[in-house]
């Protein structure tokens, strides 16, 4: 069951939840610095992980479920759940490094200003003398850390949400290749179903997500939000990511059948 096959594709599937993670590190960073917008330039160094990632991931996926439709792979479901675990294991890396990369983040948008592009702060970073100062900023995370997050009541919402939509992304593309793998007849309609369940996760996403931590972050420049809660959101919101990871490995298997059923209906 578990394969060389099976663990680079998990590798990737690491790399992509903690870098989408990650990125809540860097917009905090640029709230420490009062570079916000800065800080989303250099967000697209994670973006662009995760998405090099993703395409390298795809064909590795689908190789598991030609596979599996030839008969030569019984397992596939519990393989599918070990991906999806894969991504909680990243999430968990990421809440686990996240207070050294807030510190990391925000040295480096004010290195972005100094430097004027990527290219050349990353030239500036790697000197030795600057490899030598990051492992200055190694914090691991406190129970007081963990104590914080409770402080003064939890964005329960913005987490609610966030689980939903996390657990969507996370299974969306794996169930619509179980239900390419349940339906052999309508394989390639349900392996390009993906949208279907990732369409509601990108609404909620833009419409109730995204603008809400915009407008707390705004309001933390101007200076009507302490910078604490805004790393207590943040906080949640990586805690939220984490279980939502977690409800996706409920939520693969109804979706697949769900998705079977909608190209069926076609």
């Amino acid at each position: 069951m578990f394969s060389l096959s099976l663990a680079i594709p998990m590798l990737f599937t690491m790399l992509i939840h903690a870098a989408d993670s990650l990125s809540y590190a860097l917009r905090l960073g640029g709230l420490r610095t009062r570079r916000i917008a800065l800080a989303l330039s250099l967000s697209g160094i994670l973006l662009l992980v995760s998405r090099t990632s993703n395409m390298a991931q795809g064909p590795m996926v689908g190789n598991l479920v030609d596979t599996a439709a030839n008969g030569g792979n019984p397992h596939f479901a519990a393989q599918l759940h070990w991906l999806m675990g894969a991504a909680t294991i990243g999430t968990a890396l990421a809440i686990l490094s996240f207070p050294t990369m807030v510190k990391l983040a925000s040295r480096m948008v004010v290195h972005f200003e100094a430097a004027g592009s990527i290219p050349s702060m990353v030239r500036g970073l790697m000197k030795r003398s600057k490899l030598k100062n990051a492992m200055y900023y190694i914090t691991p995370p406190s129970w007081k850390m963990a104590k914080l997050l409770v402080h003064n009541g939890m964005p329960r919402r913005l987490m609610t949400l966030n689980i939903a939509v996390t657990a969507i992304y996370t299974t969306g593309v794996l169930s619509s290749l179980y239900a390419a793998y349940l339906y052999p007849g309508q394989a390639v309609a349900a392996s390009q179903s993906t949208g279907l369940i990732n369409g509601v996760a990108t609404i909620l996403l833009t419409i109730l997500i995204d603008p809400r931590i915009s407008l707390l972050s705004d309001k933390s420049l101007r200076g009507e939000i302490r910078l604490d809660r805004m790393n207590q959101i943040y906080g949640c919101m990586l805690v939220s990511r984490l279980f939502g990871t977690l409800l996706a490995q409920l939520l693969l298997i109804p979706f697949a059948y769900w998705i079977g059923w909608i190209v069926s209906m076609m």
